[in-house]
């Protein structure tokens, strides 16, 4: 997790007394709860609840109802397997994220930071790949807006087709814009939890859209083949593969929860990663079932948009409309932090004297530089116009993206969800690095004092720690080979099966 007032803790490392090492426990709960003065103003605010809606929400969009085709292609067993997977090595993906977030101080962590802190030179390609990533997505909603508006209003009012513009998708993009332009200028991603429980509910309504069909039993006539342990070949799984993986997509806004949520402690934070990760999960699997028992293996890629004419499917269509609508800014806001690293990056030279934290001056005995600053009301009004405008002239241009996301989710998803995670981890977290070494004496430091124990009780505990940490650190360098693995696989998808995007 995110800490500061490292400073409270004494530079002596032979300073042992009672005194001193109640300090230092102190200090360092402080820490972990995220209530250090640097944390006054707009940090720390936002409760459990909204970062569990506001993450949820990240993760949960478009790949939803692509869920029963992904099982068609895999089975039930196989297809139940793999989403489970994706959810757990995404989840692995995020508990790395926070456990990097504590090099650097409360309300500074983002990927910059620890690309500054990790591979400084390349941290420029790091956020290039997270902004184009996050500004594919984002247009991508704009186009479904303008994909499902027209359809939707002639659902509502059959006589509106005869009207020009109601049927017109660039319409229907730029009415939309007039809503989601104010929420793209809210620097808070708490400031969006109310928009989020809004999409959420959205989503609640899409899955009992599916349940109740399939427990109506309507989509009998139409239902083909059900398989339940065999697969429809590897070629058809492969391409199903990036759906799944890629629905999971969350992590460029994981650091700006940790920076908001009030108590960011090593529970608290966890806790967030599994209600959000475990309940798409559930949703997922939920959707996948009773959507491909519907219709079996005459499943297409959007279910809802196989379901007969009727209010309940266009108000589902609808629903799906508010669900990207809501979750535009929630890709506008990384792209922008994203975007704003990449104009101050600068190369620069850096000696193994001058390893340390752009941020935690107190881990290392000699001055370093300062945090970074946040954008100021000019420049992030600037950034957050040119996206706005970019991402609009290219939804209204461009009529399908699939190709261009689906190359897009297979560099960008992967690197934020594995291979970024993993490789700053295990970078960070060498044992001759002075900042973790320094860090993990503090937390060995507390946990003895904690515990009341000396002598052997104490070393043995210390091994116990070593050796978890050893352990974590294998598992995230694991982590970023799994994540070129998938690259390397959804890419060749991509060029010889055709596109299969986020």
């Amino acid at each position: 997790m995110a800490n500061s007032n490292y400073s409270a803790i004494s530079p002596d490392p032979n300073e042992h007394d009672a005194t001193s090492m109640s300090a230092s426990t102190g200090s360092l709960r402080g820490r972990r709860r995220g209530r250090g003065k640097q944390d006054v103003g707009h940090h720390g605010q936002a409760s459990w609840i909204s970062s569990v809606i506001n993450l949820a929400n990240t993760i949960l969009g478009a790949g939803l109802l692509a869920m029963p085709s992904a099982l068609s292609k895999m089975g039930i067993f196989l297809g139940i397997f793999v989403i489970a997977w994706a959810g757990f090595t995404s989840a692995f993906g995020l508990y790395l994220q926070t456990r990097c977030a504590r090099y650097i101080d409360r309300g500074h962590v983002s990927f910059a930071a620890l690309s500054q802190l990790t591979y400084p030179n390349a941290s420029v390609l790091f956020d290039a790949a997270i902004a184009i990533k996050c500004f594919g997505v984002a247009v991508s909603y704009l186009i479904i807006i303008g994909d499902l508006m027209p359809g939707v209003v002639v659902g509502f009012a059959p006589g509106a087709k005869d009207v020009a513009f109601l049927v017109d998708r660039q319409f229907w993009i730029t009415a939309f814009m007039l809503i989601v332009i104010p929420l793209s200028f809210l620097r808070r991603l708490d400031s969006l939890k109310y928009t989020s429980v809004i999409a959420l509910f959205s989503i609640a309504y899409l899955v009992i859209l599916v349940v109740a069909h399939y427990i109506k039993g309507d989509t009998i006539a139409s239902r083909g083949t059900v398989r339940v342990f065999q697969w429809a070949g590897p070629v058809s799984a492969l391409a199903a593969f990036p759906v799944i993986v890629f629905a999971y997509t969350c992590h460029q806004n994981m650091f700006s929860i940790l920076n908001e949520i009030a108590n960011n402690s090593h529970f608290r934070t966890t806790t967030v990663i599994f209600a959000s990760i475990g309940g798409a999960c559930s949703l997922y699997i939920l959707t996948g079932i009773t959507g491909y028992l519907s219709y079996g293996d005459n499943i297409k890629g959007n279910i809802v948009s196989m379901y007969p004419a009727a209010a309940a499917a266009t108000i589902g269509r609808f629903a799906m409309v508010i669900l990207v609508m809501f979750s535009y800014p929630l890709q506008i806001h990384p792209c922008r932090a994203s975007l704003d690293a990449c104009a101050k990056w600068r190369p620069r030279r850096r000696s193994p004297s001058q390893e340390s934290s752009p941020t935690r001056h107190s881990l290392v005995g000699h001055s370093v530089s300062k945090p970074r600053q946040e954008m100021s009301d000019m420049r992030f009004a600037i950034v957050t116009t040119i996206l706005i405008v970019l991402s609009f002239i290219t939804a209204m241009t461009v009529s399908s993206l699939s190709l261009v996301l689906a190359y897009v989710g297979s560099t960008g998803s992967t690197t934020i969800s594995f291979i970024l995670p993993g490789l700053f981890y295990y970078k960070i977290s060498d044992p001759d690095s002075p900042h973790h070494q320094r860090l993990i004496k503090d937390e060995d430091d507390a946990s003895e004092f904690a515990a009341g124990v000396e002598g052997g009780a104490s070393r043995e505990g210390n091994d116990n720690r070593d050796w978890r940490r050893g352990l974590l650190r294998n598992a995230a360098l694991a982590l970023a080979m799994y994540g070129v693995l998938v690259m390397v696989t959804c890419l060749s998808i991509n060029i010889v099966f055709g596109a299969s995007g986020h």
